[in-house]
């Protein structure tokens, strides 16, 4: 008697190229932390931000290209803690508090440890889906804002020179505050729900290209600005909560 044979799938080869994105986050962030232990702080932090523009893209392409899966949002979440959980606290470790020894590794933990329990928290919620928010809104500062907002010392020191300028014991104490920041229960506002109307489509478009040549002309200026508005909308956020708005 003839043995049933395994049906055969196949797999359109787009299909992986959210994972492959996915993977080249994880290379980039892998590569940062190489950079960092030579010494190219600013390679290193770009490749950082270019870690975070893949974790924009690739889960947006899975939906797109109807090829989400378990598999790819593992590897997300992998690829996030490598990449916001510790390549950029080990960037900042090795920019500017080598000197302090014990102390400012134990701020790098704490940043390391923080974001793990943050994409652990969003997995679980992420499967629950009880709150009817969770849309609009992420519980906490999420890991790839919490690795941009962290890096801000650096980002200053860039601006203005080539070593840190701001006090060491301050960029750890930073470092812990945005850690914090990431498993607290303030909502920050979620863009992947953002809503435009389409008669003001092109102001937000002009916007979008105006702020694109800022970076590429004055991109550490930029990420300053950008980083001081991120943080005012947190604390903003947590006082909007603690009013009950």
């Amino acid at each position: 008697m003839a043995q049933d044979v395994p049906k055969r799938t196949e797999l359109p080869i787009i299909a992986l190229l959210p994972n492959l994105v996915t993977l080249a986050a994880i290379c980039a962030g892998l590569t940062a932390i190489r950079f960092g232990f030579h010494g190219h702080y600013e390679r290193a932090v770009l490749l950082i931000l270019l870690a975070c523009v893949f974790d924009a893209v690739d889960g947006r392409l899975a939906r797109l290209l109807k090829s989400e899966s378990k598999m790819g949002a593992e590897l997300d979440s992998l690829a996030d803690f490598l990449n916001f959980g510790v390549a950029a606290p080990l960037l900042l470790y090795l920019f500017a508090l080598q000197d302090m020894r014990n102390a400012g590794w134990i701020a790098a933990l704490i940043f390391a440890l923080c974001c793990v329990i943050r994409l652990a928290r969003f997995n679980v919620q992420s499967k629950a889906e009880t709150d009817d928010r969770a849309g609009r809104h992420f519980v906490g500062v999420p890991a790839p804002a919490g690795a941009i907002i962290v890096m801000l010392p650096m980002f200053m020191s860039f601006l203005v020179a080539e070593e840190p300028v701001i006090p060491a014991t301050a960029i750890a104490v930073w470092m812990v505050i945005v850690g914090l920041l990431m498993i607290s229960t303030i909502r920050t506002y979620s863009f992947k729900m953002l809503t435009i109307s389409r008669s003001n489509a092109r102001f937000y478009l002009l916007g979008a290209m105006v702020l694109l040549a800022a970076v590429l002309t004055y991109i550490w200026m930029t990420l300053v600005l950008l980083a001081l508005v991120y943080i005012i909308g947190v604390f903003w956020a947590w006082g909007a909560g603690r009013r009950g708005e």
